[in-house]
């Protein structure tokens, strides 16, 4: 899937300098390795223009130890720096003392209080928030007002979910540090520095040690922390692939955790001497004390062989792909953990891309599987090839990734069923106990490379809440407006016209309860009506974020917009780093104990970046 946390250069096959590489030479490197994508209007890549409101420092770690260190492998340090120097700004400003004066007592129990806890707040994944745990009630959602925000230094995007614990917050950020902060207050009880980005939501463990904090990294490094200090208990390392990622927050239970592990092979497929494609997707189980591997279940049985010769005579692979970029669901009943997957990077399809996978809680042992697209092999290859050339596979697509977790919901009469949408624009809802099969599909969307339903969906008892991107770009070119294609400073423009709007559909039949379209863009400029976000759902409430940069509150009733608020903006922050509100995707609302965080910024192609989380209250500021 095409949703890399940083797409910043596509490191075309060209040697490394032999000598030091002058600052200078920083715009013909860019010209040469980078605009193929960046100015392409390669899906995912942020503009030019967004990667300059990124740090020097930010860059180069990107490079170096971030989610492009494997596509950077054959860049001298000073052609990184040379590269960093040209797009960066200067240096991240420092931030101001931030930490907290005094933290607050631990409660003796805390999973009895207010808590968000990993990815979809339970092991279901419904992205539910209870009444007692919400403490926000729908008459007040009107009344939010921002509390404080946290800026995250160096980076164009705020794309990690928070997980909240009895007044403590823990999140990640795509500069390599984990925070844990005051949820009252964004005020800093402690930071950690992980090898790499990190993009996956926190997930929270409770035994005789105190408090563990789990979380993977753009490494695929998973991690165990204690949660009150910060101090590393362990790290383990869960594949070595060197394009290997851990997106999907892990999921723990009965000390055993959960990781799911995707990879940029799709990506780095782009340059044609790179022999494609070895990659194969996985859930790795550890012993959630002591980080040992108990096993490891990939998503294509079959290892890779190879299959062709592709240009320049590189030997080409497969199968593989069928990456698992979201949290696994785990269903404690049965005795299973369900994963969805990625598309295939490589000609045949395997059979379990693009599907539900169900594997046994204890062995890794695949029990079923259920592919709702057959025959999707794509690379990124595929926007500068054609078929079957390079690394493009014959089947060209149509990358309709799985990137949303399955949710696992009661139907009544002891029948249950799992839910998940598609990047095809369908929601499927599948019988886990009778092999996965189909109980009704219903289609909200086109779909399409960055269309349909991107990362995820939220259940109440009746519905299940599901937002729609179907986010399109469109030439810079063909746009009269000349002042808007110049906002932008790039070729392309997202189309203010295409995608967007929130659906409620009943979980028994998948039929359409109510349907919202998005208000508009009118004529903002960079504006897109995609909702890309993880939809949150409480009592009466639906949230829904959007590429606009606008986080609206629906009635769960009606569907009708009840709070709107426009994140896109500047912000003064509570660890003194210039914060910037962009647009909203990925990761979605988190509510707890009467506050609502969301993080906003989100660069890719004409998307407005920014780096900050938002906590929002009915005792906050005007906004």
């Amino acid at each position: 899937m095409r949703r890399l946390v940083f797409l910043l250069f596509l490191l075309i096959a060209t040697p490394a300098l032999a000598e030091p590489t002058p600052v200078g030479e920083g715009a013909a490197l860019y010209r040469e390795r980078c605009a193929a994508c960046h100015e392409g209007g390669v899906a995912r890549a942020p503009e030019t223009a967004a990667l300059r409101q990124m740090s020097a420092q930010g860059i180069a770690a990107a490079l170096t130890t971030g989610s492009m260190s494997a596509q950077a492998q054959s860049l001298s340090a000073a052609q990184i720096e040379a590269l960093s120097r040209y797009l960066g700004r200067g240096e991240a400003a420092p931030a101001k003392d931030a930490a907290c004066a005094a933290p607050g007592p631990v409660a003796p129990d805390p999973m009895a209080r207010p808590h968000w806890n990993g990815w979809g707040g339970d092991l279901a994944q419904h992205r539910f928030q209870p009444a007692a745990m919400a403490q926000l009630a729908a008459e007040d959602v009107p009344k939010l007002k921002l509390k404080w925000a946290f800026g995250f230094p160096g980076v164009t995007r705020g794309g990690t979910q928070p997980t909240v614990m009895d007044g403590r917050l823990f999140v990640g950020s795509l500069g390599g540090k984990v925070y844990s902060l005051d949820a009252k207050r964004g005020c800093i009880l402690w930071t950690f520095a992980a090898d790499a980005a990190v993009r996956s939501a926190i997930s929270i463990g409770i035994d005789e040690r105190g408090w563990s904090t789990y979380f993977g990294d753009q490494r695929a490094n998973a991690y165990a922390l204690d949660g009150l200090s910060g101090e590393l208990r362990w790290k383990t390392a869960v594949d070595d692939f060197k394009g290997a990622r851990i997106t999907g927050a892990p999921a723990l239970a009965n000390g055993v955790l959960y990781v799911p592990v995707t990879s940029d092979e799709e990506v780095l497929a782009a340059n044609p001497q790179y022999s494609c494609c070895r990659f194969r997707g996985s859930v790795v189980a550890l012993d959630a004390k002591s980080g040992k591997t108990l096993w490891k279940a990939y998503s294509i049985a079959e290892a890779p062989k190879p299959v062709r010769r592709g240009a320049a005579n590189v030997q080409l692979w497969g199968p593989s792909g069928a990456g698992i970029w979201s949290s696994p669901t785990v269903d404690l009943d049965a005795g299973m953990i369900y994963a969805t997957t990625g598309d295939s990077y490589s000609d045949p399809a395997a059979p379990t891309s693009d599907a539900f996978l169900a594997f046994r809680l204890n062995t890794g042992e695949l029990a079923w599987s259920r592919q709702m697209t057959a025959g999707d092999a794509y690379t990124v290859a595929c926007a500068m090839a054609a078929p079957g050339v390079r690394n493009c596979p014959q089947a060209n697509g149509p990358d309709l990734d799985f990137g949303s977790s399955a949710i696992l919901v009661q139907l009544g009469d002891g029948k249950r069923a799992l839910i998940s949408g598609q990047k095809s624009g369908v929601v499927h809802a599948l019988d886990p106990d009778r092999q996965g099969a189909i109980l009704w599909q219903r289609r909200v969307g086109k779909g399409g490379t960055m269309g349909g339903v991107q990362w995820g969906s939220a259940a109440d008892e009746h519905n299940v809440y599901v937002a729609l991107s179907d986010v399109k770009t469109r030439p810079a070119s063909e746009t009269t407006e000349g002042a808007q294609a110049a906002y932008f400073g790039a070729k392309y423009v997202l189309d203010s016209k295409a995608g967007g709007g929130l659906f409620a559909l009943s979980l028994a039949t998948g039929d359409v309860v109510w349907h919202t379209p998005h208000p508009g863009c009118g004529d903002a400029p960079g504006c897109s009506p995609a909702q890309s976000a993880a939809v949150t759902a409480i009592p009466g409430v639906v949230f829904s974020g959007g590429v606009d940069g606008h986080l609206r509150a629906y009635a769960a009733a009606d569907g009708a917009i009840i709070w709107d608020v426009d994140t896109k903006r500047a912000y003064d922050t509570a660890n003194g780093v210039a914060g910037q509100g962009g647009a909203i995707d990925g990761p979605g609302a988190v509510v707890v104990a009467g506050m609502l965080y969301v993080n906003s910024g989100y660069a890719f192609i004409g998307s407005a970046p920014g780096n900050v989380l938002l906590a929002f209250s009915v005792d906050g500021k005007p906004f």
